[in-house]
């Protein structure tokens, strides 16, 4: 063989080595590399995948879920029949006063369900799951039963809290930040619906910011396709995480049955409520003094937008934080501390949310700049005495209360301004206010041509007989008048 082959061979033989070498190295980090996210398919490849559950999620929220049950009482009186008054049936079926004319009393009770937020037995509800009630009482998922205390009521958002009658430590469920949720997340549905005992639903977060569902004064939503039915009400809306990212409080049905499209209090709300509870049992919101509208598309042409964005500043109170901030008439409030504001019910949950003693940050847009305002959060101030009156005597206003209107009274009633006037608070049922049409937050601008500047002063017009009653009454900012015979 000649010395050019032999060389030949030898270099085609270093050749294929290494071809081999390098085949072998591949197959071993083939080997002992994880396989990259994008070779993962959606199919289960193993008996591990096949056997994936919320199980372990379930475990440690389902303790924390109770069973809500509200009772109160009633008192009925029994409509006598008019042929008592006939001798002929008295001879035979007796006098009627023996118990038929009595009141009788009935108890009506309403089921829900409600989320333990701490160990000491503190639980989060849905306010129209025990409102009226004389007495509640819980059911842990282990059939344990304790009464519980009403420890606040807050209508506006739907929510109240109780205190467990009990020795903890209970088992309690985390809050999670509900700001991070996203459409598309598997969430679960724990609660008692139609009383059947707890039970888990699936689904996923269909929008998370959901301000056209009309149950609470601060519409915002975290809406679902978990079957959330009638019982569901104050159960928890959980994440991945087991973490709770709202409180079950709605759901859109035409037959009373789940269609898939519920909706949950987020959060943030639900912490808000539950913080006020350790701080006196009140709810104390921010007071901001300025009035915000929807900005449509006229409205986004005008102020030359690329689209329909925040909400437009219309008024702005004397004395107010947001006169103190240096807010003006026409600023475009586009976000709240980082957080997209989109019509007036995101700005206003927002900014409910926050606690008084802070600040909040709003980022308006004037004239075409990006200008950021640090506001402070105040109470809303009592102007002036609220001087709460009950009007007993007999007229169109028998059986209402009313007060002075101030900016205090004002947001507890959700109002807006001008802060002054007399406003009606409650109207009890029945009452001549009731026929006559009152309703609370109707104010009182005028009676009979005279205007109404207090309380003091309507009480005493009350007094007085008329032959007819001329009420002007403003109520969604629109002053009506009603005429009626005395």
């Amino acid at each position: 063989m000649r010395l050019a082959d032999t060389r030949k061979t030898r270099f085609l033989v270093r050749t294929l080595l290494a071809g081999l070498a390098g085949i072998w190295a591949v197959a071993a980090t083939a080997q002992t590399a994880e396989p990259p996210t994008a070779d993962l398919r959606l199919v289960p490849q193993n008996q591990a995948q096949i056997k994936l559950s919320f199980a372990p999620i379930v475990k440690e929220v389902a303790p924390a879920v109770v069973n809500v049950y509200a009772s109160r009482k009633v008192v009925e009186r029994r409509q006598v029949s008019p042929f008592f008054d006939d001798p002929f049936f008295r001879r035979f079926f007796g006098q009627p006063g023996r118990g038929l004319d009595k009141p009788r009393q009935r108890v009506e009770s309403s089921l829900g369900s409600g989320v333990i937020i701490s160990q000491d037995g503190t639980v989060i509800t849905n306010h129209h799951v025990i409102k009226d009630a004389d007495e509640v009482r819980v059911a842990l998922s282990d059939r344990r039963e304790f009464d519980a205390d009403i420890v606040l009521m807050d209508e506006r958002t739907d929510l109240a809290v109780l205190k467990i009658r009990g020795e903890g430590p209970f088992q309690s469920a985390d809050f999670a930040d509900s700001d991070s949720l996203e459409v598309g997340d598997i969430v679960l549905a724990i609660g008692n619906p139609f009383g059947v005992g707890q039970t888990v639903t699936q689904g996923i977060v269909s929008a998370t910011a959901r301000t056209q569902v009309g149950v609470t004064d601060f519409q915002f939503f975290i809406q679902t396709d978990a079957a959330i039915n009638p019982g569901n009400s104050g159960g928890a809306l959980v994440d991945m995480s087991g973490k709770l990212v709202g409180i079950n409080t709605a759901i859109f049905s035409r037959s009373g049955g789940s269609n898939g499209i519920g909706f949950a209090i987020p959060a943030h709300m639900a912490r808000f409520v539950a913080k006020a509870a350790d701080q006196g049992g009140k709810v104390q919101r921010p007071w901001l003094g300025a009035t915000v509208q929807l900005v449509n598309a006229e409205i986004a042409e005008a102020l030359s937008l690329d689209r329909p964005r925040g909400v437009l500043v219309t008024a702005v109170f004397d004395g107010s934080p947001a006169q103190e901030a240096g807010l003006q008439v026409s600023d475009l409030v586009i976000a709240i501390d980082g957080k997209e504001v989109t019509d007036p019910n995101s700005f206003g949950y927002r900014f409910a949310t926050k606690m008084i003693g802070e600040a909040t940050h709003f980022l308006v847009l004037r004239e075409g700049r990006e200008v950021e305002i640090p506001i402070s959060l105040k109470p809303a101030p009592e102007t002036v005495p609220r001087d709460t009156r009950e009007l007993t005597e007999f007229s169109p206003f028998e059986g209402t209360t009313v007060m002075n209107l101030s900016p205090a009274v004002a947001e507890e009633l959700g109002l807006e301004g001008p802060f002054e006037g007399v406003v009606i608070a409650e109207v009890n049922r029945g009452s001549t206010g009731d026929r006559v049409g009152l309703r609370p937050g109707d104010i009182v601008r005028g009676v009979n041509r005279k205007v109404i500047g207090s309380t003091r002063v309507l009480e005493e017009i009350t007094r007085t007989p008329q032959r007819v009653w001329q009420l002007d009454i403003e109520r969604d900012g629109k002053v009506s008048q009603i005429i009626l015979r005395g």
